[in-house]
């Protein structure tokens, strides 16, 4: 029986860094696989997690939704052909739907042997509450999905702010246990107990997953009707993947670049109801061997943080060699942004996601 977590959460709400501190605080003994939806061309976690010594199976390919929920399944059944593992990790892109993420699942179930176990939604303590009014559905159905929430930076947020998004999350969903202990406090073990603990409410939990993933298809349908006239959105692929990974493990790429989300657009950001992520959010990657001033990537972060010159950036991060020798990982989340120094990959990754995005202007704004 392989149990399968699925550790949602919205983008740069701390899923990555969750993921690790499970990892090494109470998965190290067990077969363990993560599979990873980025949303976007560039896959950048899966470096942060290498050295864990896990399997990663990424797939780089927008939401999982639509015509995506076929390669997910068979990405799913391929991991637990191949491996067999204890434990499957699913990390969905930050702008994917719980619902429709757990309806995969549900289906894998019925002809695997496998369980859909945790469900975790990840929510940033800091900025929750103003995510939740500016996302709205995206925000809101991993919220109404989980069976526990985790709330990430705590310890920096004001206790009456922690108060106000707890009544925002119990609001939405009564029944999820709400961990609001700082990470650095709480051992793996305490929260695994509360994950498992939260089981018995997978059922109902199943069943809201299912109503709600059924409603989006049926206003995806309508919506097409009335709508013969969108645009198709079209990932960009602009590398391919030839390179050797110097891990312990393999490390796969599932890449299904032309993804083309067919539901009709509707901009209006008040109003995103039953919408794809695809439609609301751009999501700009680039590979580059390029070496960076650290000047210039400062520079580009206080950019997205200070104007909206290229667009409204909610998400970037990446990895690139530096001129003097290191390398540079930096990480922006919805005006807050850090760089630090880095283990070497196998080529420098850039990722930016937001609206409006003005794809021309990045590769001037970074040099490249």
């Amino acid at each position: 029986m392989t149990k399968i977590d699925i550790i949602s959460g919205f983008l740069g709400a701390g899923k990555t860094t969750f993921i690790k501190k499970m990892i090494d605080e109470v998965y190290k003994g067990e077969k363990l696989v993560l599979i990873e939806n980025e949303f976007g061309e560039v896959g950048i976690d899966g470096g942060f997690l290498k050295d864990a010594g896990i399997e990663i199976s990424e797939m780089n390919s927008g939401c999982i939704c639509c015509s995506l929920v076929g390669d997910f399944n068979k990405n799913l059944h391929e991991v637990i052909e191949r491996f067999s593992p204890d434990r499957i990790l699913i990390e969905p892109s930050g702008v994917g739907k719980l619902s429709d993420v757990m309806t995969s699942v549900i289906n894998v179930e019925k002809e695997e042997d496998v369980k859909l176990n945790a469900l975790v939604t990840v929510v940033n303590g800091l900025k929750g509450t103003k995510q939740m009014k500016a996302f709205g559905e995206f925000f809101n159905n991993q919220i109404e999905c989980a069976t526990t929430v985790v709330l990430s930076r705590t310890q920096k947020a004001k206790e009456e702010k922690i108060e106000e998004l707890v009544k925002d999350i119990q609001n939405l969903n009564p029944k999820a246990a709400i961990i609001t202990t700082p990470w650095n406090e709480i051992s793996g073990e305490a929260i695994l107990k509360v994950l498992e603990g939260q089981n018995n409410l997978n059922s109902e939990m199943k069943h809201l997953a299912e109503e709600l993933h059924e409603e989006h298809e049926h206003e995806h349908h309508h919506e097409h009707e009335h709508h013969h006239e969108h645009e198709h959105h079209e990932h960009h692929h602009e590398h391919e993947h030839h390179h050797d990974h110097d891990h312990d493990h393999e490390h796969e790429h599932e890449h299904n670049h032309d993804h083309e989300c067919s539901c009709g657009h509707d901009h209006d950001h008040e109003h995103h109801h039953h919408h794809h992520a695809d439609d609301i959010f751009t999501s700009w990657g680039k590979e580059t061997p390029h070496k960076f001033e650290r000047a210039t990537i400062e520079n580009a972060m206080k950019k997205f943080v200070d104007t909206t010159e290229y667009g409204t950036i909610i998400r970037s991060k990446g990895m690139v060699p530096s001129t003097d020798g290191t390398w540079i990982y930096f990480d922006l989340v919805d005006g807050e942004y850090e760089l630090r120094e880095g283990e070497p990959d196998y080529t420098g990754k850039i990722v930016v996601i937001g609206t409006d995005v003005e794809e021309d202007k990045l590769l001037e704004l970074f040099g490249i």
